[in-house]
């Protein structure tokens, strides 16, 4: 797998491992069994960490927008208080995506 997680990469690797696994079982391959429980497990791993990572980074855009959009409008710049508020809400929309 790679070194950064991808939700993609890790479904891929989980659907991919049941379908060895199911081969292995109808089979009676111990080792395509094993194999397939392995890949999928570690699927599952990888897109759960995928997920904390993209829900950490939505709270992190949700701090940095709320801060550019109270900036924004501290200094009258409407421009960045929008950017910012679109920050805020796109952060909120990838936590509650990833959640």
């Amino acid at each position: 797998m790679s070194s950064s997680p991808s939700q993609y990469n890790g479904q891929y690797h989980s659907v991919k491992g049941n379908v060895v696994e199911a081969i292995g079982n109808a089979t009676g391959a111990q080792t395509w069994t094993d194999s397939g429980r392995k890949e999928h497990a570690e699927g599952e791993a990888e897109q759960q960490a995928a997920q904390a990572r993209d829900y950490v980074e939505g709270a992190s855009d949700r701090v940095e927008g709320k801060y550019n959009a109270v900036k924004g409008a501290l200094f009258d710049d409407k421009g960045q208080q929008i950017s910012g508020n679109a920050q805020h809400d796109a952060g909120k929309t990838k936590q509650q995506i990833n959640a």
